[in-house]
Formats: C-alpha cells, sequence, structure tokens
C-alpha cells in the first residue's frame, strides 16, 4: 500500500527483493487518497483481496497506506492469515501533516481520507490478532521537516514517536529517510524477514 499522491511503482526495489530474498509475491492495490473516502478505498481493498483468491496475504504499508491497512482489518477482519509491515507509518499523528493542512492550496491537495487519519486527533492501538512490525526511519531528509520543525528522530517527514503504536509485536528503526527506505535493501531485508518470520532481525548497522 503506497502512501499518499505516490502510485505504488516507487516499491519496485521492495518487490525485487522480497521476490528474489523470500519468495513472496506482491501485488500493488492503487487508491486515490485525495478523491477517495476511506470506507471507499477498504471497500475497494476487501474486494482486491478477494479476487486473489490466495491462502495467505500479508500486508505491507507506507505511510499513509499502513493506516488503511489499520482502517481494512478494523471493517474487513474476515482477511487471509498473513503478517503486516508499516514502514514510516504515522500511528500516532502526523505534524507535518497537520501544519501542511493549514495552507490552503494543500489542504485541499490532501483530500478526505488524510483529513480524517492525520489531521483529527487519533487513538490507535493495534487489536489485531495477526502479528504487526513497525519499520521508522532516522534519516531527516524530507520536505515534511520544514513545516513540522522537528527536534526529535525522523524521517524528513514523520518522526519516530509518531510510528509508535501499542500492540505491535516488533519494530526497529533504521537510518533511511522516509522515501528512501521504500529503495532500501536493508529495508526490504527486515520487511522480508518479519513477513516470513515473525520477527526483524538483530540490525548490526
Amino acid at each position: 500500500m503506497h502512501g499518499l499522491w505516490l502510485p505504488g511503482e516507487e516499491s519496485l526495489v521492495l518487490k525485487h527483493h522480497l521476490a528474489q530474498q523470500f519468495g513472496l509475491e506482491l501485488h500493488w492495490f492503487r487508491y486515490f487518497g485525495a478523491s477517495e473516502s476511506m470506507g471507499d478505498i477498504t471497500s475497494r481493498l476487501d474486494g482486491f483481496v478477494r479476487a486473489l483468491a490466495v491462502p495467505e496475504v500479508h500486508f505491507v504499508g507506507h505511510s499513509l497506506g499502513g493506516l488503511v491497512l489499520y482502517r481494512l482489518l478494523e471493517h474487513f477482519p474476515a482477511q487471509p492469515p498473513g503478517r503486516v509491515v508499516f514502514l514510516g507509518v504515522p500511528c500516532a499523528a502526523s505534524r507535518a501533516a497537520q501544519r501542511a493542512g493549514l495552507f490552503g492550496p494543500l489542504a485541499q491537495l490532501m483530500g478526505p481520507t488524510v483529513a480524517q487519519e492525520l489531521l483529527q486527533p487519533q487513538e490507535r492501538r493495534w487489536t489485531h490478532a495477526r502479528e504487526l512490525g513497525v519499520i521508522a526511519g532516522n534519516q531527516p531528509v524530507g520536505l515534511g521537516q520544514f513545516f513540522a520543525h522537528f527536534d526529535e528522530e525522523n524521517d524528513g517527514t514523520i518522526a519516530v514517536s509518531e510510528t509508535r503504536l501499542s500492540g505491535v509485536t516488533d519494530q526497529v528503526v533504521l537510518p533511511v529517510s522516509h522515501l528512501g527506505m521504500l529503495v532500501s535493501a536493508r529495508v526490504a531485508q527486515q520487511t522480508g524477514r518479519f513477513l516470513t518470520e515473525g520477527k526483524f532481525s538483530p540490525d548490526p548497522g
């Protein structure tokens, strides 16, 4: 699941690593956060998963895509078994989105899904049966830092503290930026490890 304003093809490196090293097949699901409601997106996604007709499905969500997965499992819990990995997902909040939303043109581009999930206070907790692994980045490269003015570890768009979610199985912080994690071999390795084994490997840095 891609993030806001992204098409999905930015995950080609991740797709290659998951296929070559872990034998996993990646399917992109596209949504339009600037024009679709969360209800419409999750309903389409539920149908997309059903159409795959496979016994096991893992989910990987980057940024807003992780929150789409959170709502999918909340509203359509009867999914095939599998695990979930969040990549730079603002589980607790997104100061960058909230402050960017104060600018009229950007607020209009964000649309209803972002307004619902990122611009309003949220209290989230992972209560789903499937295991969740969270990967955060601490390389501060990205336009989000100009809005949020972070004074803590961040990936340039999302602070590490904003990725924290009660109830997760495992979490790791890697030296990558918000977009850089999508082309990082280290992130791909950790993602595949969690999806296949249910835990991240000790990262030597």
